[in-house]
């Protein structure tokens, strides 16, 4: 079988594969084919562009599968690209489930850690109860109605009287082992959904786009809830499975023991300090990185003076204004938008970034971030001070000669920030 894989600058390559392979497969193939680094959050992703569909393909499923519920004649493509947040509920539970939004059986303890409530969902019989309001497409028509929805193990309920959880008011909406589950991608702008925050189920053998069950909530986080909360009830522990797949064999990892692993890669490398008669091994991490960033500061100074194109040494601080662009994290002349879009697809995971061109000011940048399920924008403005140019996010308390020194800062320390930058979004060609 030959498959047709895009990247975020649509430029594509065309495997040929064994029917069987699977998504991860696939992402593991193309690790090796471009010499990326694999970090674990390479992810297979699903465009119906004729919907406005789209998701992440779990870990574990058939890609030849995917591709034979396609419809013939509409333009769907398979994106190759990072997605920061697809297992991120197991390392931070809090941001996934609001208390608000989840209830448990009254047999349960009433006080459930959030490492709990990822225990019911994966093995118990018992089941944590989702609920909240929903704005539901109705079936044939072009309106939407908000009505207050219960996700329970034997499927999606909405109540017909208010927030009544009585079973005579319950009316059953969708279960899942049929159907696969969407992001809107275009908002509002195909569907007429009241917020931008929609979903939806479409059945493996769909008919068309009369065919989906449409959802939208009122923001980011109440979405983010209902659909892990769903990936967990159709997948349950496959999904576990999926996201410790790349630590099996490792120690440290007993079920559930949920902390970020460090690479092989990682794990090999030692900070050493050679500045005395014999060199030694730099135990402590403060020390380690305080003589990493005196390191790079060292290394800024002795490189002070770079060529140009003629031969002839240019000051450092004249190219501030360029020396960016050959940056994975810089983007130039996106709008704000496209900003969004392409951190959204990242993953909303706090510290996911970018860097790009101010469209309301051309002589400064922007530095757009993901916290708390939120997507914030910071004015990078330049300062010239004594005929040097310099660049603030603080109004000139903290200064930096060029982008890439301020974007290594903020990496290291938090600031002015909500939190520090620890993801930067990439448009890699294949």
């Amino acid at each position: 079988q030959v498959i047709k894989v895009y990247s975020e600058d649509d430029t594509s390559r065309a495997l040929e594969v064994p029917s069987d392979i699977t998504a991860r497969d696939v992402c593991q193939l193309l690790i090796l084919k471009n010499h990326y680094v694999d970090d674990h959050s390479w992810t297979l992703f699903e465009q119906l562009p004729h919907t406005g569909l789209g998701r992440a393909i779990e870990d574990h499923e058939l890609v030849m599968e995917v591709q034979s519920n396609w419809v013939i004649g509409e333009e769907n493509k398979l994106y190759f690209r990072k997605n920061y947040a697809k297992y991120e509920f197991f390392k931070n539970p809090l941001s996934f489930f609001p208390d608000h939004m989840i209830s448990f059986p009254s047999e349960s303890n009433a006080a459930v850690s959030h490492s709990g409530i990822l225990q019911m969902f994966l093995s118990s019989s018992t089941y944590p109860e989702i609920h909240g309001y929903l704005h539901a497409k109705e079936q044939g028509k072009k309106s939407w109605k908000k009505l207050y929805f219960l996700l329970r193990r034997s499927g999606l309920y909405f109540s017909t009287k208010g927030t009544s959880k009585e079973p005579r008011h319950l009316q059953f909406f969708c279960e899942f082992s049929n159907s696969d589950m969407y992001m809107s991608l275009t908002g509002k702008k195909i569907s007429g959904a009241p917020t931008n925050y929609g979903f939806c189920f479409k059945p493996n053998k769909s008919g068309g786009a009369r065919d989906l069950k449409q959802l939208c909530a009122d923001d980011e986080q109440s979405r983010t809830c209902w659909m892990t909360a769903i990936r967990l009830l159709k997948y349950g522990m496959q999904l576990y499975q999926n996201y410790m797949q790349p630590y099996q064999g490792r120690s440290g990892c007993s079920p559930l023991n949920i902390t970020p692993m460090r690479s092989i890669s990682e794990n090999s490398l030692v900070a050493m300090d050679f500045s005395g008669h014999r060199s030694r091994i730099i135990e402590n991490p403060t020390e380690a990185l305080s003589v990493a960033v005196e390191e790079g500061l060292a290394w800024r100074r002795r490189g002070c003076l770079r060529l140009n194109s003629h031969g002839s040494p240019i000051a450092m601080s004249n190219m501030g204004m360029s020396i960016h662009r050959s940056q994975s994290w810089f983007h130039h002349k996106i709008s704000r938008e496209e900003a969004q879009r392409l951190i959204l697809q990242h993953g909303l995971v706090d510290g996911v970034f970018l860097v790009r061109d101010s469209q309301s000011n051309p002589k400064t940048f922007v530095l757009s971030l993901s916290h708390g399920l939120k997507i914030k924008h910071f004015q990078i403005v330049p300062l010239e001070d004594d005929g040097k140019l310099f660049f603030t996010l603080d109004d000139g308390h903290t200064r930096f000669t060029d982008l890439i020194q301020l974007v290594e800062f903020y990496q290291l320390n938090k600031g002015v920030l909500p939190c520090k930058l620890k993801h930067y979004c990439a448009r890699i060609a294949l």
